[in-house]
């Protein structure tokens, strides 16, 4: 289960190599389309009127899992000025409620975001792929320039929910063991050695 430990890092950075990689190749064929060249004529049959929704839906998956990450390292803002000055009991009654509370949250929205997708096509997919009679299954509707089925795009509401819900948990059962939450350093930087290396 080690690689559950980096899982956010590796979605966002996915995320947002795609996002960047397709916004570069869009603005460069749009510039390049504009110069007489022998592959003029080709460059004009490729069309890219869909990175702009494509861009769009990736950086709202990348929210989505960076709220899990959030969660995880303790980065989100919080105001836990008057729950550090009660007792050491009381505030651990507080900082357990506040994290059950968000995973009740989070949970909540999961499950309501998995119903939804389910009924706004992933069921009519999933019987279509299953050969299984489908009823009044309706198809959903599909995004405008890319035309894929929203159901899709939305399946981004339960799995980044479900992850955050997990990591309120995850820092709760940790909470409950050590006494300690997540905080995130800011003046830390990964990959940098703490001393310089002598030569």
């Amino acid at each position: 289960m080690k690689w559950l430990d980096h899982l956010e890092e590796w979605l966002i950075a996915s995320f947002m190599g795609a996002a960047t990689l397709i916004i570069f190749v869009s603005v460069l064929h749009r510039y390049i389309v504009g110069i007489h060249s022998p592959i003029q004529d080709w460059l004009l049959t490729l069309d890219f009127a869909w990175a702009q929704e494509a861009t769009i839906y990736l950086f709202v998956w990348m929210a989505k899992f960076g709220a899990a990450y959030g969660v995880r390292t303790g980065i989100h803002v919080g105001v836990d000025v008057l729950i550090n000055q009660l007792s050491p009991s009381k505030r651990k009654f507080f900082v357990m409620f506040g994290l059950l509370a968000g995973a009740l949250f989070t949970g909540t929205i999961a499950t309501m975001g998995a119903r939804f997708v389910w009924h706004n096509g992933a069921d009519y997919a999933l019987h279509q792929f299953l050969h299984l009679d489908m009823g009044d299954l309706i198809e959903g509707p599909t995004t405008p320039d890319l035309e894929w089925h929203t159901w899709i795009i939305y399946m981004a509401i339960p799995l980044g929910s479900s992850l955050m819900c997990f990591r309120f948990l995850q820092v709760a059962w940790n909470f409950v063991r050590t006494g300690e939450l997540p905080h995130h350093d800011h003046g830390h930087v990964d990959g940098l050695d703490e001393e310089p290396a002598k030569a």
